[in-house]
């Protein structure tokens, strides 16, 4: 019976210990929680503007180095010309994503100069179906932002299929991130929707009619002014009036691109108390996400509108 009992004692030792080395082996193992498997590919993307160059760096991760050409928050986007510098950047990208709608040609440019096998370009304009004399602000589409992520999340898989599930947490990562820029869009819309507004260039008609705001200033006049010409003379009188007569509540003034005409416009903004909110063209300051920078923007803008409601 002794030996019997010992016998069993051991068994059941040895059973005890069996089940604790499963378990320790599946906490190694990470069996209780499946993580995505990643590889050490790190892809060399080149963004034409910081503003796209921000979201695929959020997308990437720790699986691209990401090189932005434009940042400059003092000069105009529209005038850029390519450098040296540049084309190098180019040549040696495995991924380019250019705005395109001929609002970055010198890429286009560098690209067609320099064939490189197996590099993929991404034209965002191409995926919105838009052309050159199309609006090519496109990063100011709320709803552009999220088909050119989710565009650039399929391309990275593409590239680097083994880190697919990655990229898919980033993206997931990226869209929680875009929360408070999505949640002030909406509180916008809801409080001010029909609110007569003015701008000095077209940068600010995507996000207008996103926000439900009336954009009233001459087409023609915005379009000139974006293009680096004088607006038509007829339409510097119209958006003067409006001016004047305080049909709008609000005025977005592009701060990258100034002209003595949007100067003019500006001054007597400011003359009749309506509120001047500044949009660039690239992300300000330099160091911010791009939701970082839309969000501060849209505050100004909200601020801007309450004001004039108060003011009423």
């Amino acid at each position: 019976m002794f030996r019997f009992r010992k016998a069993l004692y051991l068994l059941s030792c040895g059973l005890l210990f069996a089940l604790v080395l499963n378990a320790c082996a599946n906490a190694t193992t990470g069996n209780t929680t499946s993580t995505p498997s990643s590889s050490s590919t790190v892809l060399n993307v080149v963004a034409g503007e910081n503003f796209w160059g921000s979201i695929a760096t959020q997308l990437g991760g720790t699986h691209v180095n990401v090189t932005s050409i434009v940042t400059d928050p003092n000069a105009d986007p529209h005038q850029y010309e390519g450098s040296t510098q540049d084309a190098r950047a180019f040549a040696q990208a495995n991924y380019v994503i250019l705005n395109g709608a001929g609002y970055d040609t010198w890429g286009q440019k560098l690209l067609d100069a320099n064939p490189v096998s197996g590099r993929k370009v991404f034209t965002v304009a191409n995926l919105l179906g838009k052309h050159e004399g199309d609006n090519p602000h496109f990063w100011y589409n709320p709803s552009y932002v999220e088909q050119v992520s989710n565009q650039i999340t399929r391309d990275y898989q593409a590239l680097d299929p083994a880190d697919s599930a990655y990229f898919t947490q980033q993206r997931a990562a990226f869209e929680t991130a875009l929360s408070a820029y999505h949640q002030r869009i909406a509180e916008i819309k809801t409080k001010f929707a029909g609110q007569k507004v003015g701008a000095t260039e077209n940068i600010f008609v995507y996000l207008a009619n996103a926000l439900g705001l009336d954009l009233i200033s001459p087409p023609e006049f915005m379009q000139a002014v974006a293009e680096g010409n004088d607006p038509p003379a007829s339409s510097v009188v119209a958006f003067e009036q409006q001016v004047r007569q305080k049909q709008i509540t609000v005025l977005v003034y592009n701060v990258q691109t100034i002209t003595n005409v949007t100067n003019t416009i500006k001054q007597l903004a400011s003359q009749q108390n309506i509120p001047i909110v500044g949009a660039s063209e690239t992300i300000q300051p330099a160091d911010a996400s791009f939701q970082e920078w839309q969000t501060a923007q849209l505050l100004v803008l909200q601020n801007a509108l309450n004001a004039n409601a108060l003011g009423q």
